[in-house]
């Protein structure tokens, strides 16, 4: 298999690395700027490092893209002048779904398959042995040749479309740093009390639900109870005050309780207990008020 890997920063040395090792491949290395490092793992590898992307490019079954995520696109149209029809453009990059996707339309253009590839842990703990979440035409086909060239099969989101896989990596950034800034504070505060055993001990409940579960729980009720929990949340905020805790997290919480509960006063709930999907359908269907 031969494949060409674009940019040789963390990703690219990553995967340079585990792929150089398979008697399978002939790899081939395009860095702009040449770090140390890129230059250490080039003779390491006893491969040339390419300055630009260029008719040699023509030669590869696949192209990783480990560019900064500002560069992808301009990346992706350089590289697609000089690959052949039928082969593969990966892009690791972090550039935006809408920039994935506009990729994918070039590529298809010019018969090239394209997957968005997304990272979803950290390769300097795992290497090339790093989740992987793949969507787009090529997503499949990237699958087998990563699972082929390093014995690792990233994981394809069905009937997807490039885009798909950068999404849920910002939503699931979303949540878990989310969910950091909270257990920052909720830890802080549970400590400067001598609380946080027992705290673990009242948060065990949570554990009996599967995590989609609890999620929709939230929601569910969210939709019915916002302004009475409003409050709780504006109490919570002066109690962590009291014990000289500023929280960052609660004020925003706050702010999204707030707005829920100003729609709910414009907008009523059609039905008493909605479902989840009702739930979602009300919070989506109108213009929310500013909060106060």
């Amino acid at each position: 298999m031969n494949i060409a890997i674009v940019g040789l920063g963390e990703v690219g040395r990553c995967y340079a690395s585990a792929l150089a090792g398979m008697a399978q491949n002939k790899l081939m290395l395009c860095e702009q700027r040449v770090s140390e490092l890129a230059a250490k793992l080039a003779s390491d590898v006893n491969l040339p490092i390419n300055e630009a992307v260029g008719p040699w490019l023509s030669e590869a079954n696949c192209v990783f893209s480990c560019v900064v995520g500002t560069k992808s696109h301009e990346v992706a149209q350089s590289c697609f002048k000089y690959m052949k029809p039928g082969a593969l453009f990966a892009d690791f990059t972090t550039a935006s779904p809408e920039t994935k996707r506009q990729g994918e339309a070039l590529a298809n253009s010019q018969k090239i398959a394209y997957a968005d590839v997304a990272i979803m842990g950290a390769i300097a703990l795992f290497g090339a042995r790093t989740p992987l979440l793949c969507s787009g035409d090529g997503a499949t086909l990237f699958s087998a040749i990563l699972a082929e060239a390093a014995g690792v099969a990233p994981r394809v989101l069905p009937d997807s479309r490039a885009g798909d896989a950068m999404s849920l990596k910002i939503l699931r950034s979303v949540f878990t740093k989310g969910m950091e800034a909270l257990a920052v504070e909720v830890l802080m505060a549970a400590e400067r009390q001598g609380l946080r055993p027992a705290l673990y001990e009242v948060l065990q409940d949570i554990d009996k639900a599967s995590l989609p579960q609890f999620l929709e729980m939230l929601v569910t009720t969210h939709v019915i109870h916002a302004r009475r929990r409003q409050h709780e949340v504006e109490e919570a905020e002066r109690q962590l005050a009291a014990i000289g805790i500023v929280s960052d997290v609660l004020d925003g919480v706050q702010h999204r309780f707030a707005r829920t509960a100003d729609k709910l006063d414009a907008f009523p709930l059609p039905t008493e207990k909605p479902a989840l999907a009702d739930a979602l359908t009300w919070l989506s269907s109108e213009p929310e008020k500013a909060a106060a």
